[in-house]
């Protein structure tokens, strides 16, 4: 997709856990570990995502691999899953880029991006509008858990104007 002029603009932000709250959770090894395992050899970060796959869906785990972006990044499309939390925890320490939007009656308002740091994740919760899987480099290979299940769980969605993300 080419930079347009008639693009909107946001900029990122840090991903933390507050500033993220309303759309997921962050999966990071930050702080004190909750438990220490393994003989003492293990600090044991607890359940740090909300994970949800409703009455009719299991939890799967997938691999998935993408391709690079880099800033500025220009996107129309975002999309969620009705029917279960989606997960990505990253196979590598490059950062990607989060793009998630509140839902204003069905669609999708206006997007906020973040940037994780190395070793960050996240956890999409049900119904979260988001963008889609963007690295910042290479290689875009991120395990993900989410729903697994006969029923549909995906709805996109196109803004009709393009959204520039810059740094």
């Amino acid at each position: 997709m080419s930079l347009g002029a008639t693009a909107r603009e946001i900029r990122t932000e840090p991903l933390t856990r507050a500033s993220f709250a309303a759309y997921g959770d962050v999966i990071e090894a930050s702080g004190a570990p909750d438990k220490i395992i393994n003989e003492g050899m293990c600090g044991r970060h607890h359940d740090l995502a909300r994970l949800d796959f409703g009455a009719d869906g299991r939890a799967g785990i997938s691999v998935f691999d993408a391709k690079p972006r880099a800033l500025p990044y220009e996107f129309t499309l975002v999309e969620r899953h009705p029917d279960g939390s989606q997960a990505f925890i990253p196979l590598s320490l490059a950062s990607f880029l989060v793009i998630v939007a509140p839902d204003e009656d069905g669609r999708p308002g206006a997007p906020r991006a973040f940037v994780t740091t190395p070793g960050q994740g996240i956890n999409l919760l049900r119904n979260t509008w988001h963008g889609v899987l963007t690295p910042l480099a290479a290689p875009g290979l991120f395990a993900v858990v989410d729903r697994i299940g006969d029923t549909a769980n995906l709805e996109e969605f196109r803004y009709d104007v393009p959204w520039r993300v810059t740094g």
